[in-house]
């Protein structure tokens, strides 16, 4: 099932899908289930990841409201969503980072998918246009 489709299905949409934002809110749902999986995988590390766990549970939160609003095709609040796009895109940065400082294997996966997150949500604040 692909969340570009059900976007695609809402009637004010008419079959329409802003690509770039169907690929960031896609990204931004997966982003925030491995950051939470990566979170708890690094608070059972046998050191300390006080700071790689914080930033994966914040980068979860602000991808999960990113793909919330991103998938909201009813009414129109551009501004806002562009600024949540490129504010997930420098979280999924921060967390990238902090996460690519490990050497455990979900790190990687979780610096990785930050990374992809990222680049969609750029990519999609600049196709975030004002109503006509």
């Amino acid at each position: 099932m692909s969340v570009r489709k059900m976007i695609g299905l809402h009637p004010l949409v008419d079959g329409h899908v802003n690509q770039p934002l169907g690929d960031a809110v896609h990204h931004a749902m997966y982003c925030s289930k491995m950051a939470l999986s990566c979170a708890d995988a690094c608070s059972a590390e046998n050191m300390d990841m006080t700071q790689c766990i914080r930033l994966c549970l914040d980068v979860s939160d602000v991808c999960e409201a990113t793909a919330r609003l991103g998938l909201r095709r009813t009414g129109s609040n551009p501004q806002i969503l562009r600024e949540l796009l490129e504010l997930c895109a420098r979280a999924c940065d921060e967390c990238a980072a902090e996460c690519e400082r490990h050497d455990h294997e979900h790190c990687k996966l979780c610096a990785q998918m930050c990374r992809e997150c990222a680049a969609d949500c750029r990519h999609a604040a600049l196709s975030v246009v004002e109503p006509v």
